[in-house]
This record gives structure tokens, C-alpha cells and sequence, in this order.
């Protein structure tokens, strides 16, 4: 590939995102070399003014020593003014010393360098306790030899003094000559205390930030004062030239190296840089934010879109008066009138011609109670027309329209149309009430033979008295006439007998379904009595009542809550026919208020009980467990029950758990009446109860 082709080839523009990307790191690059700059200049700049400080402090100080000691120096000269007598001198060198605390020891000395007279300060132990001074005065001799020569103050080396408590002292002598003329000279010997010398040369607020003390020219520290130690990062050394010495003062700021961030003004400065950057960083996570909440704002104005135009719910939305502002395909395929046709039509095109001021007064009225309450319209049940004409129902479930500040802009609806849910009631009705007749004619079936049974009796006594009438006839006597009126009652009896069977299966049969009335639980019972005696007479059982007096009121249906009641005992006693022993089969029916508004009633079986396995099952239609039967009874029982507001239920007694009492109770429970129209009651059924044992 030539030169000239690479020339040729066109530039291709980096994508977007590397763009982006490179745009970004340039200025984050940028940010970091600039925020670097300012962090060093500012360090270095802090440095330079911390060792300015450290320098002018030094200077001061030393200033302040030489001050001091010219001072002193002229506080001892003061002393040689005159010749006092030795004891008035002492008094005067003892006040010199209380005067100046860095003085520890005042001698006079003759010309073979001898102490004639010395005091010692009283702050402390005297200075050459520990050593005599003889053994350390070669020092204050060669300063004396000095100061003699040059007839000035000399000042001599540094030595150290040993002290109590294994301490010692870094101290220094001045030597001054004095001159009588006549006399041989006599010396003024002085010893100061380097350390303390220090203390008083600054104050404790400039003692709180440095150390000072006097070194050797290898850096020996001599003496020291100060209360914390240098951090040796900022130092400045000072030499204090006195006659006949060199002191050098070295001072030793606390002040350690310079943060990273070392004053308030950078700190701000670098915060001030970082917030722009992070308002930078902010304001392009808004503008891409915002960019995606675009988005996805239309993406979900797009579903939703989508999800309503596919709901099959019809949707309306109205404004505070009660104009339609929107409606979904649905609610316009439901009525049969397109969106423009609805909004603009008022009344609404929907509301039959017939009832469109019915529903103009109570639309008003529930939009203001709504409005009142601020609450949730419920559910209510109305009736629409289509295009067409024709009328079907709907349930509307209704909402105040709240914007996004809480401010109620109109009314949201969800409309259902029930026509296809009226038309499966109707055919769920229709097939509950064949059902019921099925089960009430298979119930009749089953009673034929009971009551050929239970005729047969009153038949024979009639075939047997007619026999004897015809024979007394035959052969009349005097009796005749009284034994045929006997005959005759006695046929007239079982022939009333056999009618009041029929007529019990007769009245079950043909009745048909009743409105709800009040009605006594007693004459619930005493309806299906007959009915239950034959099937108890032909399994050998007995039949408890346990009813109070007065019994209760419920409001039901009678023929559909003793086909329930004839459906239960008919059970009771055929779950008692195989298991269980003649004498032990009795079957109790008892009725019980539990609760001011509901009644009880329970029929209780001496049987075996019903399996875990078939009780799961029990109330499923078609389910039985006997082989003539069809598996509707206790379905349809308890469908009568719940269709009355009550519920049926039943328990197993005995078996495994351990209880005395074996069998199964199944109870259920009925509305009761108002109490109050129980009482009338009392009288006839404590008539009934009388007449009941016969």
C-alpha cells in the first residue's frame, strides 16, 4: 500500500460515545493538572511563610537575650558602685537574685581568684551543691583572667553543673573587674542559668508554639525551653555573640509540614472547582435523565395507549359538569357510538330517551355526594342502549380524576356490561330450580315404598272392620246397630290416618317455589315430621326434638328449608342403618338462638362417622357415596342455605377424637326475625308440645 493511498483514504469521525468519552477525560484531565498547580503553590507558599515566622521568631528572641543579659549586666555592675559593708552587700546581692530569676549564684572574689563572700538564689537548692565549687571553677578563672586584661565583663564557656536527683545544669559565668586604684582588683563573679535565660527571653503564648534552646556548633543541645517539642520541620538558628562567648539559639516551631488542603481559602477554592465540576456532572445527568424520562414517558403513553384501546372494560372519563372528555374502544363498541358521537352529546346518547331525565337528577345527585365526600363511588348497577335501541345492563364503578397537584379535575369510570352474566344467572337459575325438582321427585321415589309400608296398616284395620260390619248385618241382634256405629268410627279413623300420610307427600310435591316469610322453626319441623317417621319406623330409630319454648323465628323459604330439613334426617338415619346397634340409632334435632340475628338448627346421627377422604368431597355435586343415590342432596342443601345468607357445616363426634358421643352433626343457620314476634308463638307451641307425645 503506497503513501498515496493511505493520503486518500477518508477520515471516518470517531463515534459518538468515544467522542463523549474523550471530551470527558480532556476535562476531568484538565480539572486534575489545574486542582495539582494549585494544591503545590499553595503548599509551597505555606512553607515559605512558616519559615518566615520561625525566622522572624528567632530573631526576636534572640534579640530579647541579648536585652536580658545587658540587663544583667548592669544589675551586677550596680552592686560595685560603692564598697558596702559585707552584710548590707549580701543584702543587695540577695535582692539582685530575687529580681532575677536566671541568676543562680553571686560571688566576690579577691585578686587569687578566692571566694570572699558568695549568695546563692533562693528559688532552689544552691547551684554547686552536689560539686564543690572549687572543683568547677576553672571556667569562672579564665573569664576573670579575661576580664582583668581587657578590665570589661567576660563572659565564660558553658559547663555543666550536676544536680540533685540525677539533673543537672547547663550554666554560664560572668566575670566583672572592679578597680580600686590602690588595691589589688577584686572580681565579681556571676552564674547563669542557660535554660531559664531562655524561659524569660518569651512569653508562655510564644512558649506554647516553639522550642528554644542553646546549641554547640555539632548541634548538641545545651539547654531547652518551651512546652512541646519541634516538630524540626521549620527551623532558624541565631548566634548571640557575648564577650568572651558564643551562644547559638535555635528555635524549633511546632508546626508541622503543610496539609494537602493547608488554610480555609484553598479549601474553599478547591471545593468551589469540585462543586462546578459536580455541577457540571449534574446538569449532564439531568439533560440524559431528562432525555430518558422523554422517552419513556412516550414509550408509556404509547402502552397505555395500547393497554386501553385492548381492554375489554369499557373506560369514560368526565369533567366536574358531567361532559364526557374520553372514552376507549371498548365503551364505544359497547354502546354501539363512536368517540366524537359521545363527546359530543348531551344527555349522553347512551341513556334510554325514556329515563333520560331519571338519570339526569341522579347523576347530579351522585357526582355531589362524591364531590362532598371525596371518596370512592362504589359499584351501582344502571341500564344503557345501545345504537340500536336496545337496553342492556351495566355496573359502574366510578372515581374522582385527580391531576398531579391533588386537584380533582372530573370522574374515571370503569363500565362492565352484564348482559352475557344476567343471561348465565338466569340459565344457572333455571337448571338450580330443575335440579331442585329432580332432587324433591327423586325424594318422592324413595318415600313410595315407605309409605305402601306404612298404608298397609290402616288399610288391613279398614279390610278388617268392614269384614266384621258386613257379619254383624248378616246376623243382626240387638247390639247391631252400636257395633256397626263402632265399626264404622274405627274404618272412618284409619281411613283419616292413611289420608294425612298422602296428603304430607302429596302437599311436599306440589308445592312450588314461596316468597320468604316469618315462620316458627317448630313448624318447620312438624312439616316434615310425618315424612321422617316412616323413614325412622323402617330403620328402627328414634327421633329426638330439642326445641326451646318459645321456639325462634327465621325468615326463609319453607319449602326449600324442609326439603333441607327432610334431606339431613333422611341421611342421618340411613348413615345409622349398617353400623349401628338397634337400641343406640336415635336421631336428635335441635334448634338454638346463638345469635340475636341467626337461628341454628342441627340433626345429630348415633352412626360411624364420615371418612377424612369423603369428607373432602361431601358437598360436591354427583358425589355419593351410596349406590342408589344421585349425589345432589347436600350440594343443593347447601346452596339453599347460602342463598338464604347462612351457612352449613358439619362435625364428627367420637371415632379419633376419643369424644362419648359418636355420630355426625350437621349444622346450619337461618336469619332470625325480630324477637319480639317470637313471643306470640308461646302459647301454640306449648299447645303443640302438649299434644305432640300422642
Amino acid at each position: 500500500m503506497t503513501s498515496t493511498s493511505i493520503s486518500r483514504r477518508p477520515w471516518r469521525r470517531p463515534p459518538r460515545k468515544v467522542r463523549r468519552a474523550l471530551l470527558w477525560s480532556t476535562l476531568v484531565a484538565l480539572l486534575l493538572v489545574a486542582q495539582t498547580l494549585l494544591v503545590l503553590l499553595t503548599l509551597n507558599y505555606e512553607n515559605v511563610r512558616a519559615q518566615e515566622r520561625v525566622e522572624d521568631f528567632a530573631g526576636q528572641v534572640a534579640s530579647e537575650l541579648r536585652r536580658d543579659v545587658q540587663r544583667g549586666l548592669q544589675s551586677l555592675q550596680a552592686l560595685l558602685w560603692h564598697e558596702p559593708a559585707p552584710a548590707q552587700w549580701r543584702i543587695d546581692a540577695g535582692e539582685l537574685l530575687r529580681a532575677r530569676h536566671a541568676l543562680l549564684r553571686i560571688e566576690r572574689r579577691n585578686a587569687s581568684f578566692g571566694i570572699d563572700d558568695a549568695v546563692d538564689t533562693p528559688y532552689r537548692a544552691p547551684v554547686f551543691s552536689q560539686l564543690p565549687r572549687t572543683a568547677m571553677g576553672v571556667e569562672a578563672e579564665l573569664a576573670c583572667t579575661g576580664a582583668r586584661r581587657t578590665g570589661t565583663p567576660m563572659f565564660s564557656r558553658t559547663y555543666f553543673v550536676p544536680q540533685p536527683a540525677g539533673t543537672g545544669l547547663e550554666v554560664l559565668d560572668v566575670c566583672i573587674p572592679v578597680s580600686t586604684g590602690v588595691r589589688e582588683p577584686l572580681y565579681l563573679v556571676a552564674t547563669l542559668a542557660l535554660s531559664v535565660l531562655l524561659e524569660e527571653s518569651m512569653s508562655p503564648e510564644q512558649s506554647r508554639g516553639h522550642e528554644l534552646s542553646f546549641i554547640e556548633g555539632d548541634g548538641t543541645r545545651l539547654a531547652r525551653a518551651g512546652v512541646p517539642r519541634g516538630a524540626g520541620v521549620y527551623q532558624a538558628q541565631r548566634v548571640i555573640d557575648l564577650p568572651g562567648a558564643s551562644l547559638v539559639l535555635r528555635v524549633d516551631s511546632a508546626e508541622g509540614s503543610p496539609r494537602l488542603i493547608p488554610n480555609l481559602a484553598t479549601a474553599l477554592v478547591l471545593g468551589l472547582s469540585l462543586a462546578l465540576f459536580a455541577v457540571v456532572l449534574l446538569l449532564l445527568r439531568d439533560v440524559r435523565k431528562r432525555a430518558r424520562a422523554e422517552s419513556a414517558l412516550g414509550e408509556a403513553l404509547a402502552f397505555r395507549k395500547a393497554m386501553e384501546d385492548s381492554l375489554i372494560t369499557g373506560l369514560r372519563a368526565r369533567d366536574l359538569e358531567g361532559r364526557i372528555t374520553y372514552v376507549n374502544p371498548a365503551f364505544c363498541a359497547m354502546v354501539g357510538f363512536g368517540a366524537e358521537e359521545l363527546m359530543d352529546s348531551n344527555p349522553p346518547a347512551y341513556w334510554p330517551t325514556e329515563r333520560v331525565e331519571e338519570y339526569r337528577v341522579r347523576q347530579s345527585q351522585r357526582l355531589s355526594s362524591v364531590r362532598d365526600r371525596g371518596d370512592i363511588q362504589q359499584g351501582f348497577e344502571t341500564e344503557f342502549m345501545r345504537k340500536n335501541g336496545e337496553r342492556f345492563p351495566v355496573v359502574i364503578y366510578e372515581a374522582p380524576l385527580v391531576d398531579s397537584v391533588g386537584k380533582q379535575k372530573g370522574w374515571m369510570s370503569a363500565v362492565l356490561d352484564m348482559s352475557a352474566q344476567r343471561r348465565v344467572e338466569e340459565l344457572s337459575r333455571q337448571q338450580q330450580d330443575r335440579l331442585q325438582a329432580t332432587a324433591r321427585l327423586a325424594t318422592v321415589g324413595e318415600m313410595a315404598s315407605l309409605l305402601s309400608h306404612e298404608l298397609n296398616q290402616p288399610l288391613a284395620a279398614i279390610a278388617s272392620y268392614a269384614t266384621g260390619s258386613l257379619n254383624l248385618i248378616e246376623t243382626p241382634d240387638d247390639d247391631t246397630v252400636g257395633l256397626l256405629k263402632q265399626g264404622l268410627t274405627r274404618i272412618a279413623e284409619q281411613a283419616e290416618r292413611a289420608g294425612r300420610v298422602i296428603k304430607s307427600v302429596h302437599d311436599f310435591v306440589r308445592r312450588r317455589e314461596q316468597a320468604r316469610e316469618a315462620i316458627s322453626a317448630s313448624q318447620l319441623i312438624d312439616a316434615v315430621m310425618p315424612l321422617v317417621r316412616l323413614q325412622a319406623r323402617k330403620s328402627g330409630a328414634r327421633i329426638e326434638l330439642d326445641i326451646p319454648s318459645p321456639p325462634p323465628r327465621v325468615l326463609a323459604d319453607r319449602t326449600m328449608v324442609e326439603q333441607v330439613l327432610l334431606n339431613l334426617t333422611r341421611n342421618g338415619i340411613q348413615a345409622m342403618e349398617t353400623a349401628t346397634p338397634l337400641a343406640a340409632r336415635v336421631l336428635t334435632l335441635r334448634v338454638r338462638q346463638t345469635h340475636p340475628k341467626w337461628v341454628s338448627f342441627s340433626v345429630l346421627d348415633a352412626g360411624p362417622g364420615i371418612a377424612p377422604e369423603v369428607a373432602e368431597r361431601l358437598f360436591t355435586p354427583f358425589f355419593t357415596t351410596r349406590s342408589e343415590g344421585m349425589g345432589l342432596g347436600l350440594s343443593l342443601c347447601r346452596t339453599v342455605i347460602e342463598q338464604h345468607g347462612g351457612a352449613l357445616d358439619f362435625h364428627v363426634h367420637g371415632g379419633a377424637d376419643g369424644g362419648s358421643t359418636k355420630g355426625t352433626e350437621f349444622v346450619f343457620t337461618l336469619p332470625a326475625t325480630d324477637p319480639s314476634r317470637n313471643r306470640g308463638d308461646a302459647e301454640v307451641s306449648g299447645a303443640k308440645a302438649v299434644a305432640r307425645p300422642g
